[in-house]
């Protein structure tokens, strides 16, 4: 009796190799990790999961308490069964002072990440098509801006606003916000690997001017990095803390993350706003949730965009 094994195995005739059809003990497909392997990255991803929402459940935990559920019961479940009551005494309380600071933080956040997004679409695209003296150290300046921290440049920029007495306004909160040097260097790179050079050298050849090619061609191509790039500095402004804290003198001017810093100043005095500040934080993480549940589809079309050919 002769046994036949994997290396032994007859090989397909040419009529099977044309079906398509394969010969038993051979792979199919790619072939996957080890199930160790898919055990613990499996097991890695689901310890940072937790490590990430546990302060967010315990955030919705907290925003269904009054001051003394907070502190007298059990963290990590609710005490009492109606749910967000209290957020009705947020919300009005010191004549809605909470709402006039979360339109200020999509005010800032909103309109500084839209600004920044097209100014880092529109200087990353000449950074990448457009070959001029100098481009090179002009990259390279705009890399040294990454590194340098927001908050060494926020007492300079005090000052420069100060001198042209737009301090304590929404413009020393605002301009600085659309300056994005990241988001210069990746629309740059995105650029120069997503929008072919044929492509707008046939838009030139029927006519099209450079805004048009830039608006209509160029902005749909770089879609995935713009979304990156506006989500990031959307992030970043919704949660300075720094800059309006040296900028802004005015509470009705404070964004989110300064008036809830006072809030919890004065919990001592007013152990109230304890519990308003809480239910603050949870209500402030609701429009990054959103946010980032929206605007993920445009990076999975921007992975797979080059997939199939």
């Amino acid at each position: 009796m002769t046994l036949v094994t994997e290396d032994t195995a007859p090989e397909p005739t040419s009529a099977a190799r044309a079906s398509g059809a394969e010969t038993p003990g051979r792979a199919r497909g790619p072939s996957q990790p080890p199930l160790r392997f898919r055990i613990i990255t499996a097991s890695l991803l689901a310890v940072a999961a937790v490590y990430f929402l546990v302060p967010l459940y315990w955030l919705v935990v907290s925003a269904t308490k009054n001051t003394e559920g907070l502190f007298g019961s059990f963290g990590f479940w609710f005490a009492d069964p109606h749910p967000f009551r209290y957020l009705g005494d947020l919300l009005a309380h010191d004549d809605g002072i909470y709402v006039r600071w979360f339109v200020n933080s999509l005010l800032y956040a909103g309109a500084g990440a839209v600004a920044a997004t097209l100014l880092s679409a529109a200087a990353g695209y000449a950074l990448a098509k457009f070959p001029f003296p100098g481009r090179e150290g002009v990259f390279n300046l705009v890399l040294a801006g990454v590194l340098v921290p927001g908050t060494a440049l926020a007492l300079p920029l005090y000052l420069l606003f100060s001198e042209l007495g737009l301090s304590n306004t929404y413009w020393a909160v605002l301009i600085p916000s659309v300056v994005s040097p990241f988001g210069v260097y990746l629309c740059r790179i995105y650029a120069a690997a997503a929008v072919p050079d044929s492509l707008l050298e046939a838009a030139r050849i029927d006519g099209a001017g450079e805004a048009r090619i830039f608006s209509v061609l160029a902005l749909r191509l770089m879609t995935p990095a713009l979304v990156t790039v506006f989500l990031f500095q959307f992030v970043h402004v919704w949660n300075n803390f720094f800059l309006p804290l040296v900028m802004l003198s005015d509470s009705r001017l404070y964004p989110l993350q300064l008036g809830l810093t006072g809030w919890q100043g004065y919990a001592d005095r007013q152990p109230v706003l304890y519990q308003y500040t809480v239910g603050g934080a949870f209500l402030s993480v609701v429009p990054l949730m959103v946010l980032m549940g929206v605007l993920q589809r445009y990076w999975r079309t921007g992975l797979t965009e080059g997939s199939v050919k």
